[in-house]
């Protein structure tokens, strides 16, 4: 075996848990833990046992012009700089200090709170340091819209639901509470005016005036009733482990909300909401930081493949571990996924521990290809069945297939004035698509059944002219066009349309490899299309060309072999480094560094070359 894949399999294997599971950290930026600070000051909780932890983590995070970005080595980001800044003075840093200052200048330099995202403008709302009126209304009443209607709660994508609900009871309530500092300094001198307007123009902006003049109304009948109704929408979806839809924004949001309609600290929901953060808290010598999500589901699925990939057989006991924990991850039930499909019955799997109210098709399409490779066709069959089933009706109109939901693609959502910030919608994207299609093929769907036809055909529609496709949840070409080339080549032996694909994606690859034979993709690209494989190289984008490469046929491809030893030359203490964030929650707007992506996709890199994956089909 090669030595770098034998490190490689022997690293993966000294991080599984116990219990069969992998977890890497799910970094993103500060603002999942500066928000923890201002929700714990909220609640009147005392952050001060987290003060020396929490402020060495963001001092750590901040940049040399005094700013915080959205990602690794990306531009000062405004509303970042403000939450992180309004965290440290919550925390008791002096404003005077050298790096409080600097952030300061940063703030103004870019425009001040004024010019800050919604959300971020909500945050200092509460605590009195925002004004009210310059934050977008939406009123609770919304609740009661049917899922026909324009607006419904089931427009949003599920991460967007489950913190719209909560927000629409905070933004009703207008709360003000005390934050024990001021932050009047983040206006910068000149903008006063703009704080009380609401950007935006249009029949919606106009909406929104109209709504502002409700909310002044000293009356608001039914507005009780509606914020109850939300209540128990919010309450009947936590999770286990106290979470909301497996994410920091719902999750905080929730707490907020519910605390202001009533709920004390010591009531149960609210106790095993506040109890489970610590289950996404982190303390090293970095210091003290909040994960917005976690991703056993996901990272243990990639681990298996990599391992069989690696040569590893069924019947190892660690891969055995891994199917028996994937197999009791398999969420039966229903969910709000059922408003578009009717009662169908479940058979996804999440991306977290615990998120039963949301599985998604992209974790549960990658678990069925774990699960057909290391478990036993008898042990796996019921599970797989029921996974595909469940895939099969999740499929939109257009035969691309979204991450949570079947046609939620009503895009007037991002016309409302409250959408400056993530995307709202979950319409199917090219590797989720490409991702179920591969899972087909392993199930053994010809080419000219109707469904895969139509994913097929969902491919070549978006197909950029150059050859590359939009990566959603990876960043951001070179991911979404490893996806699809891997999903193509499982059918290319019958398709014509799927092998016409090819050969234009592999020539993009082979235009975007770096002189020092990684491929790396800046999350820039996504504003700027012409940064389309552009960046520094990274571990987990070479691997994901050098994959795409294999898949291809080009494995011997001397292109291919200089980005198998870039990698091989990159390899420390087994696995790889990598700062920079290659994962995509939100499109421009949020980033993920899996910490595993650096390790598995490198090492099913390495396997392919070492087993002969990678050799002409």
């Amino acid at each position: 075996m090669d030595p770098a894949l034998s490190r490689a399999v022997d690293w993966l294997l000294e991080h599984q848990d116990p219990a069969g599971w992998w977890c890497g950290e799910f970094e993103t930026n500060v603002t999942i833990t500066a928000e923890h600070i201002l929700l714990l000051r909220f609640l009147g909780l005392d952050p001060s046992p987290l003060r020396d932890a929490v402020t060495r983590y963001l001092l750590g995070q901040q940049r040399e012009d005094g700013s915080w970005a959205l990602y690794y080595e990306g531009p000062a980001d405004l509303s970042t700089s403000i939450e992180a800044y309004a965290a440290l003075k919550v925390l008791g840093l002096d404003p005077t200090s050298e790096p409080m200052r600097r952030a300061l200048q940063v703030i103004h330099d870019l425009g001040g709170v004024a010019q800050a995202r919604v959300f971020t403008r909500i945050w200092l709302a509460m605590f009195g340091q925002y004004p009210w009126d310059g934050v977008p209304s939406m009123p609770p009443e919304l609740i009661w819209l049917p899922p026909s209607a324009p607006f419904n709660l089931y427009d949003f994508a599920c991460w967007a639901r489950a913190t719209i609900a909560p927000l629409l009871i905070i933004l009703a309530r207008r709360p003000v509470r005390p934050l024990g500092c001021d932050l009047g300094e983040l206006v910068l001198p000149g903008s006063e005016h703009l704080l009380t307007r609401v950007p935006g123009s249009g029949p919606f902006w106009w909406g929104d005036k109209v709504l502002k003049r409700y909310d002044h109304l000293v009356r608001h009948p039914g507005r009780d009733r509606a914020c109850q109704r939300i209540v128990e929408w919010i309450t009947a979806r936590q999770e286990a482990d106290g979470s909301w839809g497996g994410i920091q924004s719902a999750w905080v949001m929730s707490l907020i909300a519910l605390h202001l309609e009533g709920l004390p600290l010591d009531h149960p929901v609210m106790r095993a909401g506040l109890a489970g953060f610590d289950r996404v808290a982190l303390e090293d010598e970095r210091g003290w930081r909040l994960q917005a999500s976690t991703s056993p589901v996901w990272d243990t699925a990639w681990a298996v493949l990599a391992l069989r990939r690696a040569g590893l057989p069924r019947e190892h006991p660690r891969l055995a571990q891994a199917v028996d924990w994937l197999l009791q991850e398999q969420i039966p039930g229903g969910g709000d996924w059922q408003v578009r499909t009717g009662t169908i019955p479940g058979g996804g799997w999440a991306f977290e521990f615990d998120n039963d109210h949301y599985p998604d098709i992209d974790d549960t399409a990658v678990v069925v290809l774990a699960l057909l490779e290391a478990g036993h066709e008898d042990r796996v069959r019921n599970a797989v069945e029921r996974a595909a089933r469940w895939i099969l009706a999740m499929r939109s109109t257009d035969g691309g297939w979204g991450a949570f939901d079947r046609d939620n693609t009503r895009e007037v959502i991002h016309r409302l004035p409250i959408a400056d910030f993530g995307t709202l919608i979950d319409p199917p994207s090219e590797d989720v698509t490409a991702h179920v299609l591969e899972m087909l093929a392993r199930l053994s769907f010809p080419s000219t059944d109707p469904v895969v036809a139509r994913g097929l055909e969902f491919l070549q529609q978006t197909q950029r002219p150059d050859g590359a496709w939009f990566g959603r949840w990876g960043v951001n070409y070179i991911y979404g066009t490893w996806c699809a080339v891997s999903a193509l080549t499982a059918f290319a032996d019958t398709d014509a349309t799927a092998r016409a694909m090819v050969p234009r994606a592999v020539a993009w690859l082979l235009d975007r490899q770096n002189a020092d034979g990684g491929w790396g993709e800046t999350c820039g690209s996504y504003e700027d299309p012409n940064l389309a494989g552009v960046g520094r190289s990274t571990p987990s984008q070479t691997a994901w060309a050098v994959l795409a490469l294999q898949a291809a046929g080009l494995g011997q491809h001397p292109a291919c072999r200089r980005g198998l030893d870039f990698l091989r030359e990159r390899q420390v203490g087994g696995t790889w480094e990598e700062r920079e964030h290659t994962g995509t929650g939100f499109p421009g707007d949020f980033f993920i560094n899996y910490h595993l992506y650096r390790h598995v996709f490198p090492t099913m890199a390495l396997a392919g070359a070492a087993t002969g994956m990678d050799s002409p089909r």
